[in-house]
Order: structure tokens, then sequence, then C-alpha cells
């Protein structure tokens, strides 16, 4: 099933990374269903996966040893990724440097990527991409949720679209 703007939800995701630019990797990745379903996976990172951007770690408030620890490994994160999303169409609001770190995983897991991860601004009019940013800090001040994380971020990235586009279809 595809996501089509006037019919539903979008499948949200956002990626959580060791940091920013070259070298980096994703480290967890969550994903909000059009159900409201929320899947977290954090990511054991692979042996050449080297690179900590302490910056990047104090955002997100995963430590690396936390990685190691309980991470799953890139295999099994990239096949239960493709079964929730099972073939959809995904959002992002970070997209040019989550599709990066959601290529680098399905590559080092030697798994075919099943969904295709596209912006979130790809299913807004101008009007509704002039409010986002207005609409995204809201949604975020409204659900006051305290952890920077890839399902968290993914939950607010979906709510925020839902009242974006539900002003306008309402207009």
């Amino acid at each position: 099933m595809v996501f089509h703007r006037a019919t539903g939800v979008p499948v949200v995701v956002d990626v959580e990374a060791s940091g920013f630019g070259a070298g980096s990797y994703p480290i967890e990745v969550g994903a909000v269903l059009p159900d409201g379903t929320s899947k977290c996976f954090l990511v054991r990172p692979e042996p050449e996966w080297t690179h900590w951007d302490p910056g990047a770690a104090e955002v997100h408030g995963i430590k690396r040893e936390q990685l190691l620890d309980a991470g799953l490994p890139v295999r099994e994160v990239a096949e239960l990724i493709n079964h929730a999303i099972d073939g959809r169409v995904a959002y992002s609001d970070g997209w040019g440097v989550d599709r990066s770190w959601i290529a680098l995983l399905y590559a080092m897991a030697g798994v075919v990527q099943n969904f295709r991860l596209e912006t979130i601004r790809a299913l807004l009019d101008d009007e509704q991409a002039a409010r986002w940013a207005d609409v995204k800090a809201q949604v975020t001040r409204e659900l006051a949720l305290h952890r920077h994380r890839a399902s968290t971020d993914a939950k607010i990235i979906q709510m925020t679209y839902q009242r974006v586009a539900m002003v306008t279809t309402e207009s």
C-alpha cells in the first residue's frame, strides 16, 4: 500500500546518527506508522563505524556503550524496518541526511530496502510548508517529550503533518 496525500497519514521515519557529515552512521531508526504505532531500533555499530561526535551524543542522549550492549545487528534492523514499513513510501523531514544513513544501513546489512524514503516537503503545498516550523514547535511543546530520539521525532513530524494538512483541507 502506498500513502496517498488525500486519503491518509504517512509513514514517518527518523534517524539518529553518530554525528554529522563524513564518517557518521545510523545509531537509531524510528518509524511511526499511519495508525500511530511506533517502532524504534538501536543499531549496533559495525566494527569500521568508529566516528563518534560528542555533540550529537549530547543531543540524542545515546551512549556508544549502550549501542554495543543493546543495539541490534544492522541486518536485523534493516529486516525489521522493511517488515514495519512493508513496501510503503516513508517520509522524513531530514531527508538529505536520513536517506544517506538508511542507504548505509541497508548496504552494510546486505538487505534490499523495500520502501522508498521521500522528503515530507513533497506532501506539502507552499502554504503548508510556510506554516511547518511554527506548527512543529507547537506540537513539540504540547507533547512535552523530553527525549530527542528517533521514534519521538518521527511522532512529532507525523503529528505536525496531520495538523498542517488538516488546516488546509478544512479551510
